[in-house]
């Protein structure tokens, strides 16, 4: 059984008999999406031609004031041994005041006429900055993803990018020798070099007024790239509905970002993932309540535990709305998705599906 087959779901399951449901695509079949081309996928941004770096995401999420020409990296604390060998990509998932104290260790050097920027974002996870003159992000990761690996030099993908790339491989040098006390987090994992987008935003594309209930840096960053307004929303779930709640009347659409199923998915953890999916069936009766004109349930992405990571699996989805045309599902899981009256499909297709259930687009033709 996947988590969701285990998992009780009694609000979800009687809300999918009312619902049309069916499996997406994130970006295409067979490729395992990131979460920010899943996200731009359900917001009906075609991932292939909206790709957006994690670094910029991530210090979006954090309210940093970014310049032209800054180029972010998300990066990791991790745990590296004595042969240099990765043995924890997560640093035994830091938490959040460790992470600023070493922040502040690594925070303000200059390479090469270049400054650094060091950020926490939370738990494990940091943001760094480069500003300066010559910078590009044409850069691949120094994440490798797979424990018992080297940390990988960032390689430049064009010429323009050789200075930033030996600035990086100085950086990460300084940085291994700073941290070589620390048990656990003791070297630095970099990915998704990146320059602010430009975008067109949700108001511009589909006339929608825009609010996201988001705790985690980046799917904040993610909001703002698309030109949602960041709600400040606690958090938990269930502050997170509550702000819903105390805005419903100032939005056309909330997009609700809940963490707790991905992170234990990455962390191998079935039951953890089982209870997280729990929480949110607890949760959804406070929406409902609202009565929403369409309201979705889906993720951006598979993760399943027993890859302790994201998945390239399509994603079950349901679609309520009183003008749906309730397919024969019967509960909110992959078994019967699978048979629902959406069948499989690109995700980039929800978003107009939404707007057409709540009444928002126009006829095509005559």
């Amino acid at each position: 059984l996947t988590e969701l087959e285990m998992a009780y779901l009694p609000n979800l399951d009687n809300l999918a008999t009312y619902s049309i449901c069916g499996m997406i695509d994130m970006v295409a079949p067979g490729i395992t999406p990131g979460s920010a081309p899943g996200h731009l996928a359900l917001f009906g941004y075609d991932p292939e031609d909206s790709l957006i770096g994690r670094g910029i995401l991530e210090a979006l999420g954090i309210d940093f004031d970014l310049k032209k020409g800054d180029v972010a990296a998300r990066g990791n604390f991790c745990t590296i041994d004595n042969n240099g060998l990765i043995t924890d990509r997560r640093a035994g998932r830091l938490v959040t005041e460790k992470n600023t104290e070493l922040c502040k260790l690594l925070d303000g050097q200059e390479i090469d006429g270049v400054k650094i920027i060091v950020k926490p974002v939370k738990d494990h996870r940091l943001v760094i900055v480069l500003r300066g003159e010559g910078l590009s992000a044409s850069l691949s990761d120094t994440d490798p993803q797979r424990l018992g690996e080297k940390p990988l030099e960032a390689v430049s993908y064009e010429a323009k990018a050789d200075k930033t790339a030996t600035i990086i491989a100085k950086f990460n040098k300084r940085v291994a020798d700073i941290l070589n006390r620390q048990s656990t987090a003791n070297m630095v994992l970099l990915r998704g070099f990146s320059i602010l987008p430009n975008h067109p935003s949700m108001k511009e594309v589909y006339k929608l007024k825009t609010a996201a209930i988001a705790s985690y840096p980046m799917y904040r960053g993610l909001a703002k790239v698309v030109g949602m307004n960041v709600l400040d929303a606690g958090e938990t779930l269930e502050a997170g509905i509550e702000t819903i709640k105390n805005n419903f009347d100032k939005y056309d659409f909330f997009f609700i970002h809940f963490k707790a199923t991905d992170a234990a998915g990455e962390d191998g953890d079935f039951n953890r993932k089982v209870a997280a999916l729990e929480e949110v069936d607890d949760a959804i009766g406070g929406l409902l309540n609202l009565k929403p004109q369409v309201i979705i349930v889906t993720g951006d992405h598979s993760t399943p535990s027993v890859l302790s990571g994201h998945g390239w699996h399509t994603v079950p989805v349901m679609l309520h709305s009183k003008y749906c045309r309730p397919d024969d599902v019967k509960a909110f899981n992959e078994k019967e998705c699978i048979k629902g009256g959406l069948g499989r499909m690109a995700a980039i297709n929800i978003m107009p599906l939404a707007l057409a259930n709540a009444f928002k687009l126009r006829k095509f033709g005559a």
